[in-house]
């Protein structure tokens, strides 16, 4: 099965109850009743995706800028970065071209079916790359599918009895390689980051960074069963992600006061659903720095990610 996203989701195999199966798909690494965990737990590189992170949501965003930008700005960004949310997020077995991001549908269906495998093959750990069922714990006031139909996942796999791990992701630094890069801004040399948070600060962890994260909790099942894990390996606002970028690229980079709302009219395909994230991610849902670097102490913070990456940029 292949799965596109919009958040944090990065376990991507099962290992069955003789070792044999393997699986794509939107969630569990898992432990069978006569193996021990596998050590291929890291899941695959991949970056540029929204935060499925929620990832991630992961989880686990698209683009944005201040409605002062310029009109040819915004037409530009409607243009480029709605081409690569499509491109980067669309499921994998093909979808309209209005389908952004993975529908909560989409999620819950494959969810089951990883779940109801799990359970028939008697599977003794799985870890669930899950998000938060935004609608139901903001009593419908947001919505957000690519995050409520993971949360659903997890709900199912509590429900039915799969001995789970939930393993949620925070925004994923990877999305600043793509459609969160920061846009050449309208006069001048300077660059503009424009994400709707205000403010408040955004937990965020590099997807590779995931993998031993999993490897520690299929190690320790009798510690991390039943349990609900936030990662991140830092809370920076926007500013501090700019001034991060001024640091280690050497260009000007300041971040934009664009609002929820300002960010949703850019009009490219998911910019509601992910308006609606950012919403979220301001209401602060628990990521934990601590314990994510107890599970992998070699994560990196986001000015040590940016020094791998800088090339990039």
């Amino acid at each position: 099965m292949r799965r596109g996203h919009g958040g944090p989701g990065t376990g991507r195999r099962v290992r069955g109850h003789r070792g044999s199966g393997r699986l794509g798909g939107p969630g569990p690494a898992g432990r069978g009743h006569r193996g021990g965990p596998r050590r291929d737990a890291e899941p695959r590189r991949r970056g540029g995706r929204a935060a499925e992170a929620a990832g991630s949501p992961r989880g686990g965003g698209g683009p944005g800028r201040r409605a002062d930008a310029g009109a040819g700005l915004g037409g530009r960004l409607r243009s480029l970065r709605g081409h690569r949310l499509l491109e980067s997020l669309q499921p994998g077995e093909g979808s309209g071209a209005g389908s952004a991001l993975l529908s909560r549908a989409s999620r819950l269906a494959e969810g089951k079916r990883l779940a109801d495998l799990s359970k028939r093959l008697g599977l003794r750990h799985v870890v669930y790359s899950g998000l938060e069922n935004v609608k139901k714990l903001t009593g419908g006031c947001l919505e957000v599918p690519h995050f409520d139909g993971k949360g659903m996942v997890e709900e199912y796999l509590q429900a039915i009895g799969v001995p789970t791990t939930i393993i949620r992701m925070p925004c994923y630094f990877e999305n600043f390689l793509s459609f969160f890069k920061p846009e050449k801004a309208p006069q001048g040399d300077g660059f503009v980051l424009a994400l709707p948070m205000g403010d408040t600060p955004m937990d965020g962890m590099a997807v590779e960074d995931l993998g031993p994260v999993v490897l520690s909790v299929l190690k320790s099942p009798e510690e991390y069963i039943g349990r609900v894990i936030g990662l991140s390996t830092g809370k920076l606002t926007m500013a501090e992600y700019a001034a991060a970028f001024s640091q280690q690229t050497g260009k000007t980079v300041e971040a934009s006061k664009i609002s929820p709302e300002e960010y949703e009219r850019l009009g490219f395909p998911g910019a509601k659903e992910l308006a609606a994230m950012f919403r979220f991610y301001a209401l602060r849902p628990d990521r934990n720095v601590e314990l994510t670097m107890k599970l992998n102490p070699k994560a990196r913070t986001f000015q040590q990610w940016l020094a791998d990456n800088k090339a990039a940029f």
